[in-house]
């Protein structure tokens, strides 16, 4: 079952990138997937990454004069899927997000939205709606939502994850201060040397944005405001907001946009500024779903693929997490929780946890079997009446390879697509 290297460069299709092999937080493969794609900025490196401790994956493209057939392939493979990740890189095969947490680059975001084509944009869509965030600097932020100039506004093929419009700027190769509300989220994570100000931002043909009021629609949060009363200025942009957040509800993740170009600088306030960024689109992740409730002595089986859409008994992917509960009567003796897997899984890890006050993690569960493997069983004497959170988690997970356009997976590759198995609890007085 296990797919070598040299499979997945002549397949091709199994290409995605990376930066580190580690896990990311509980519940999530990584925290960082970052697009460099198609019209994109190539960029390799995030340094508020490092900054935060954060692990992180990319998807680099070849800079705009040199795109290829490969360069789309890939693209298409990363976000999309291919046979070897039927999901795309994003999302778990039950449509959880995989990260914690997209960042778009800027570039030239009419051409990469429609690079993404229509199946590209959906995914991203549903990664958010899911609960997974996103972070947009200029083409990025143009991106998330809708275009408009001075006269009309215009169709493009961009996300449509934030109900307002990008307005540009007029301004490029130039830098701008930024300005924070004393309301302003962000402030819970710096006070930015007290004065809530952050200067010479760099800028180059972003936007600001404009807002829409609908009927049912969250509301957006501006985060900063540009500070240009002192530039020449061929639009009005000071005071505009040049950074915003939106949140549709808890179970969606949190789209932030800023028109600027923080996400370079590894010092001072504006790796700060694009620290802060980071930490409140972390923060908005959606709410855990849960599986369901297990019945007593009923074995439910995960087995089903992504193509089901099915996502309460699809299978787990690597390093994910699926959470079900029990309700234990008062005087329960016993509780056995039992996991297994078919045949020719068995050498994968699945771990399997439970607490009675919490969602059950590795790190905080109160009951806990790590021993390698697939098939796992917990025994709980005496258990307190009430809900009782139960977790399975994954263990295993791809490894990667470098290449020109980053890192591809190998290793592991079957567990992209996810692993079967069969959970049951029973209960005893």
């Amino acid at each position: 079952m296990k797919s070598s290297s040299f499979f997945l460069v002549l397949v091709l299709l199994g290409t995605v990138c990376s930066l580190q092999a580690q896990t990311g937080s509980e519940g999530y493969y990584k925290d960082i997937f970052m697009d460099s794609g198609i019209r994109l900025t190539s960029k390799s490196d995030l340094p508020v990454a490092r900054y935060l401790d954060l692990k992180m994956e990319r998807f680099i493209s070849a800079v705009t004069k040199e795109l290829t057939a490969v360069d789309t392939v890939l693209q298409y493979a990363t976000i999309v899927g291919s046979p070897i990740d039927e999901n795309g890189i994003l999302l778990y095969p039950d449509g959880a997000p995989r990260f914690r947490m997209i960042y778009v680059n800027g570039g030239l975001a009419t051409q990469h939205g429609r690079s993404l084509t229509p199946e590209g944009r959906a995914r991203i869509k549903e990664y958010i709606d899911t609960g997974g965030s996103y972070l947009g600097s200029c083409a990025g932020a143009f991106l998330c939502g809708r275009y408009m100039d001075t006269i009309e506004t215009k169709p493009r093929e961009y996300l449509n994850i934030w109900p307002g419009y990008g307005v540009d700027t007029g301004m490029s190769g130039t830098y701008t201060g930024m300005t924070l509300d004393k309301d302003s989220p962000l402030l819970k994570y710096s006070d930015f040397g007290g004065d809530h100000f952050v200067d010479s931002v760099f800028h180059n043909n972003g936007c600001y944005a404009v807002p829409l009021l609908e009927p049912g629609d969250a509301k957006t949060e501006v985060l900063l405001r540009y500070d240009a009363d002192t530039m020449k200025l061929v639009r009005p942009v000071h005071g505009r907001p040049s950074a915003w957040a939106y949140k549709q509800n808890e179970s969606s993740g949190r789209v932030i946009a800023i028109g600027s170009h923080p996400e370079s600088r590894g010092y001072g306030e504006i790796l700060d500024l694009m620290a802060a960024l980071v930490r409140y689109a972390l923060d908005g992740n959606g709410a855990i779903v849960e599986k369901g409730e297990l019945k007593n002595g009923q074995p439910r089986v995960m087995d089903r693929r992504t193509a089901d859409r099915d996502p309460l008994h699809t299978r787990i992917g690597d390093l994910q997490y699926h959470h079900f509960y029990i309700t234990v009567p008062k005087g329960t003796r016993k509780v056995t929780l039992e996991v297994t897997t078919p045949e020719g899984w068995k050498d994968v890890d699945l771990y399997l946890f439970a607490d009675s006050g919490q969602k059950a993690f590795k790190s905080s569960a109160s009951y806990k079997n790590l021993v390698l493997g697939s098939d796992k069983k917990l025994v709980i004497e005496n258990p307190k009446p009430g809900r009782l959170h139960i977790s399975v988690q994954c263990a295993t997970t791809v490894d990667t390879v470098e290449t020109k356009y980053g890192d591809s997976y190998t290793g592991r590759t079957d567990v992209l697509n996810g692993v079967p198995y069969t959970i049951k609890a029973t209960w005893e007085k």
